[in-house]
């Protein structure tokens, strides 16, 4: 099988690479801006035309699209989180209509939900902001293609890797300072009351690789989390344990717009189990202590 993986330099899609390459009989190709990879690729520019004859020439059997922005202008955010699934999925329609495409999208294409409730798969999308409304134009392209495709809408990732500007890096890395420091200190956050659902990004790379190898089709989409909203004050919990961390996390700092405005979110995913087989494995304590220990500075000889 072969397999044409997009965003393999992100923080999922480097998670994704191990277990799509663990597969039997598998060969994963790669696509980016960089020219090392197999397929010199900036989706967000890219034309359908001219996509879809290098497409051809690569013969995928499946395409991961891991491609994504989380910041930036609206410009960058359609360019890439709405325009690129379009043009891909129009790229795969002409050079490769066979194979299966699995896409990577968010939670944040849910928007607002109520407290206590559960997002199954045909929840209202109401998206708060830019980036989930151009994830859901994403999806939605995905979703309304001809092609054999499914859209895995994955709710709150963490673990080992975990970029610099999500709260479980840059919490990690403001701890190891503070204990580099030698004092107690105190690490300023925002308010950490909302809930989100967290999932680790290894159960995830599961579900891709279980996506990809599904003998039958798929539904357009299905939810990845862990089933189980907990507040945000979890990660701070779970890292000062992991660090043994004894100062103090102050929650006075400024705090994430999407945040205030999304209080809760929760996911059901009884339909990715039903479907792929799969069931979330790692808990969130278990997923902070590696995100720590991930980013332990080597001991000098």
């Amino acid at each position: 099988m072969r397999i044409l993986l997009l965003g393999a330099d992100g923080f999922l899609g480097r998670h994704a690479a191990d277990v799509l390459r663990s597969l039997p009989g598998a060969t994963v190709l790669t696509a980016g801006r960089r020219p090392d990879h197999d397929l010199r690729l900036d989706l967000a520019a890219a034309e359908a035309g001219p996509l879809g004859e290098e497409l051809a020439a690569l013969a995928p059997d499946a395409v991961v699209n891991f491609a994504g922005a989380v910041a930036g202008s609206a410009v960058k955010l359609a360019e890439v989180n709405a325009r690129g699934p379009a043009v891909l999925c129009e790229a795969l329609e002409q050079g490769a209509p066979g194979a299966r495409l699995v896409h990577i999208g968010s939670a944040g294409e849910y928007g607002v939900c109520d407290p206590g409730s559960s997002l199954a798969e045909d929840a209202d999308a109401r998206p708060v902001g830019v980036y989930g409304a151009t994830k859901l134009a994403g999806s939605l392209a995905v979703a309304g293609s001809p092609l054999d495709a499914v859209v895995l809408r994955v709710f709150n990732p963490v673990g080992p890797g975990a970029p610099a500007g999500s709260l479980p890096g840059r919490l990690t890395a403001e701890l190891r300072r503070a204990l580099a420091d030698g004092a107690e200190g105190v690490v300023k956050v925002g308010d950490l009351s909302a809930h989100r659902d967290f999932v680790d990004a290894r159960d995830i790379a599961r579900a891709v690789g279980l996506a990809v190898t599904a003998e039958r089709p798929l539904p357009r989409v299905l939810n990845l989390a862990s089933g189980r909203a907990q507040p945000v004050r979890a990660i701070a919990d779970g890292l000062v344990t992991a660090s043994g961390f004894t100062g103090r996390i102050d929650e006075s700092g400024a705090g994430s717009e999407r945040s205030a405005a999304v209080s809760w979110q929760q996911a059901d995913v009884s339909a990715a189990a039903r479907e792929l087989g799969w069931h979330p494995e790692t808990a969130l304590a278990d997923t902070l202590r590696d995100l720590w220990l991930s980013t332990e500075a080597p001991v000098s000889a």
